[in-house]
């Protein structure tokens, strides 16, 4: 289908069109009436309402240059007159002489963004009182009314189109979790399986090496599997799965989590602040997923001469827990994107992941009714997350996505 095709079919659809071409031929007296397209190159009929048989129909063409609807799309300016025999710029005009026209009015189509589309027109071979303000401003008035519903139709089919990308990209994306959660989980836990079957084996410190390579490669794929499957949760409007429960082992699984980290950095020094006077309801595994991405991060970001400090702390209103760092400052920049997904900042890059773990974490916050906040100057970069203690202030606050930063 072309393109003129495609404009002659948009016309066809409107169905304001043959009423408005009914009260232009009453209204008027005048034989023929029509919506034309006009583009640099053509004119042609998209609908027509023809009394005198003048031999248009939809679809029929007139050569540009014969028609005055070429000047008043370089004009961008209606023409009108009663009868070109009588008018001093048409009498001789090579339009109503090759037609034999006596009357003609015709009004640009201009679409919202400011194409110009085409033209309302009539024409007739008897004389007509139209030039007067009454039939000029009804033909303008009806050709803005023809170029909104010519807007409006765009617009749907654009929406729609829209949505069949929509609906197809999420049905792609089912297929992709699908793929993660079955085809990748499944053998990945044969290889964590199988590397802790080889561990009661005898091995040379050679063989150790490899196998704890192995083991903590199989471990890194699970938690990018994890990560993916979160985001992909996140998107499909799902949010992040909680369990959420009276957690009163909370700070033995902050601790469990410090310890995993140092004994990948046994080098860094770690200041750890534990408050935590109350139990706090929440998803203690999601809190330690959250809280292992902050300080993965304080160890990958954070200056290695200068202490990485945990602050956790808890009331009957709210649990806190914040990790900061010493170090180069977040560029300014880059703090209003801090939690949007695939953002990894300027890292090196063996130390760059998807660049998911902030935007999880923010997931996280948010599917417990918080907030989780960064800070980053001179003096530290400080992440602090704050969610409601206790169930019955948890259950009235509503999950708002992370702010963003300035």
């Amino acid at each position: 289908m072309t393109d003129i095709d495609a404009d002659i079919e948009t016309i066809a659809k409107l169905s304001v069109v043959p009423p408005i071409l009914d009260v232009v031929a009453q209204t008027t007296g005048m034989g023929f009436a029509a919506v034309a397209r006009v583009t640099d190159t053509q004119w042609v009929a998209c609908a027509v309402r023809d009394d005198i048989d003048f031999g248009l129909k939809p679809g029929g063409e007139l050569k540009l240059d014969s028609t005055i609807c070429d000047e008043i799309r370089q004009s961008r300016q209606g023409v009108v007159f009663d009868d070109a025999q009588n008018d001093p710029v048409f009498r001789t005009h090579h339009t109503p002489i090759m037609y034999g026209l006596r009357s003609y009015i015709s009004m640009p189509i201009i679409l919202g963004d400011g194409r110009f589309f085409g033209t309302l027109c009539a024409v007739d071979p008897r004389p007509a009182q139209i030039n007067n303000p009454r039939i000029i401003g009804m033909f303008t008035l009806f050709a803005d009314l023809i170029a909104r519903h010519i807007d409006a139709q765009e617009q749907m089919l654009a929406s729609q189109a829209a949505l069949a990308d929509a609906t197809t990209v999420a049905g792609l994306r089912e297929q992709f979790i699908a793929v993660l959660g079955h085809d990748l989980r499944n053998p990945v836990a044969a290889i964590t399986a199988g590397a802790s079957i080889l561990k009661r084996a005898t091995l040379s410190d050679r063989e150790a090496k490899v196998l704890a390579m192995m083991a903590g490669s199989a471990d890194r794929i699970s938690e990018l599997i994890d990560n993916i499957l979160d985001f992909a949760r996140g998107r499909l409007g799902v949010g992040v799965n909680l369990d959420r429960r009276n957690a009163p082992q909370l700070e033995a699984t902050l601790a469990q989590v410090v310890a995993e980290v140092r004994a990948k950095s046994p080098d860094r020094l770690m200041e750890i602040r534990y408050a935590l006077s109350e139990t706090v309801w929440c998803d203690d595994h999601r809190i330690a997923q959250l809280f292992s991405n902050l300080l993965a991060n304080a160890v990958s970001h954070g200056a290695p001469d200068r202490p990485i400090v945990i602050e956790a702390s808890s009331d009957r209103q709210a649990f806190q827990l914040s990790v900061s760092n010493g170090g180069v400052p977040i560029p300014s920049d880059a703090m209003p994107r801090l939690f949007r997904p695939f953002v990894r900042g300027d890292m090196p890059s063996e130390a760059q992941g998807l660049g998911l773990g902030l935007y999880i974490a923010s997931e996280i916050a948010k599917s417990h009714g918080g907030t989780l906040e960064a800070i980053s100057n001179l003096k530290e970069t400080r992440f602090t997350l704050t969610i409601p203690s206790q169930p019955s202030i948890a259950e009235g606050v509503t999950a708002v996505r992370t702010p963003a930063l300035a």
